[in-house]
């Protein structure tokens, strides 16, 4: 078992339960982990044999973009189309961050940190 990590992919939505964050928007910080079998990939040097992690970007890209109210939704869509499409993934985990949230406080970041994993039949 192996682990990628694509991290730090900064995004601009409009994600929130407030009107003004639906039309201000703020930047957004995904960092993403999965759990794989990298033995496959290690021997043979091929692409087919692992986890792409541009379809991992174009997925994380693709779901933060898609207005929600709340964090745990975008991750969660994240998280459930990651495991559809890729079924090498054996466990995902996604941390979605708001930066600089309107909190009404000095805070860098507010983060929603999820895991999957898949269930072995």
């Amino acid at each position: 078992m192996g682990t990628i990590r694509v991290e730090n992919i900064r995004i601009y939505s409009n994600h929130g339960c407030l009107q003004e964050e639906a039309k201000i928007g703020s930047h957004y910080r995904v960092d993403v982990e999965v759990k794989v079998d990298l033995s496959a990939s290690a021997a043979s040097d091929k692409l087919v044999d692992t986890v792409d992690y541009v379809h991992i970007n174009k997925v994380v890209e693709e779901e933060v973009l898609k207005r929600s109210e709340l964090l745990e939704h975008v991750v969660e869509r994240i998280l459930v189309r990651m495991m559809a499409e890729i079924p090498m993934i054996k466990k995902a985990k996604v941390a979605l961050s708001k930066l600089n949230p309107p909190i009404g406080g000095d805070v860098e970041a507010v983060t929603i940190v999820m895991t999957k994993k898949r269930i072995q039949l």
